[in-house]
């Protein structure tokens, strides 16, 4: 049997409502849709970066932080009552991982306390690109937490972390590259 192929129009929100998960719907300008808009644009920022990185060490790390954003999104877009609902969910484990990653790569690429100006090296520069967006992701599920939408004991951290590993890759990028030449 051939795949269904989804639905990508359905004109729900031509009045500036959106759904989120379980129920509801909200103006497109509501606080975790701002969110969750600066979620997918960094979704989409390291699926960039690692387009450029393909079968390596650094393209593996990426993939694994697009599988936690969408762990992210998941858990911001569900009201409070429907989280239990969620599979999977972002925990200490999660922001543990991504703290042994990061202790690793520093290890092999010692950080200077230099400013960085970025654009010597693609993979750096869009490594760069996706570490702001995840900063700014991080800023607005800030103001959901504050707000009491979500809760920030893992998603916070867990993000400050994602931000910290994208800035050591961009090193070690960096670092790779000046060694190749």
């Amino acid at each position: 049997m051939p795949a269904r192929s989804a639905r990508v129009t359905t004109r729900t929100g031509d009045t500036g409502d959106t759904s989120l998960f379980a129920r509801g719907r909200v103006r497109k300008t509501d606080r975790r849709i701002e969110a969750l808009g600066d979620l997918d644009e960094a979704q989409a920022a390291l699926g960039l970066a690692r387009s450029l990185a393909p079968r390596s060490k650094a393209g593996r790390v990426l993939h694994d932080l697009q599988r936690g954003l969408y762990l992210a999104m998941a858990e911001l877009a569900t009201p409070e009552p429907d989280r239990t609902r969620l599979p999977t969910r972002l925990d200490g484990e999660a922001v543990t991982a991504l703290e042994r990653t990061l202790a690793a790569l520093k290890e092999r690429t010692p950080i200077t306390g230099r400013f960085v100006i970025p654009g010597d090296e693609r993979v750096s520069a869009a490594l760069d690109l996706a570490r702001t967006v995840v900063r700014r992701a991080e800023r607005r599920v800030v103001a959901c937490v504050d707000a009491g939408d979500v809760t920030g004991e893992t998603l916070l951290p867990w993000l400050n972390r994602a931000s910290d590993l994208l800035f050591v890759l961009a090193r070690t990028a960096e670092r790779g590259a000046r060694r190749a030449r």
